[in-house]
């Protein structure tokens, strides 16, 4: 792993336990669609902003395909849809700073944490997501 990525990659077992400063009211994000082909990732991200915008502690987990919008380089979709990394970039405004992403979709997809690089990201596996999705209080899935 790079330098400039061991920096923004973490390991869900270095961080210790999650839930230790989330309260009552946190939100966590599922996204589990391509940023292309559907409008679920992007009304995901919306969602996501929308209610950091409201003070609520946000939290995104990209599972399943939506592991793809974190992937540099990407071109409009077929029907002249934008990719996420605009969404993406405007999160840090909004204080979304809790991202994970679900290494079994990454190995899945023959990718790695080395290959995200639009986002700083936790590296999670089951046994974490597992732990994760109880830490909040809500669940969204998109």
């Amino acid at each position: 792993m790079s330098d400039a990525m061991s920096q923004t990659a973490t390991h869900a077992a270095d961080l210790g336990q999650v839930s230790d400063d989330l309260a009552p009211g946190d939100l966590l994000i599922l996204l589990r669609h391509a940023p292309h082909g559907s409008s679920w990732l992007r009304e995901g991200l919306e969602a996501a902003m929308v209610a950091a915008a409201f003070g609520r502690e946000v939290g995104l987990l990209f599972s399943g395909d939506g592991v793809l919008a974190l992937l540099e380089g990407q071109q409009p979709g077929a029907l002249g849809q934008k990719g996420s990394d605009n969404l993406l970039a405007a999160l840090d405004m909004y204080d979304v700073q809790r991202c994970y992403v679900d290494a079994t979709a990454l190995r899945a997809r023959g990718l790695s944490v080395e290959d995200i690089a639009l986002l700083p990201v936790t590296l999670m596996e089951h046994d974490d997501i597992v732990a994760l999705t109880g830490a909040f209080s809500r669940v969204l899935s998109f």
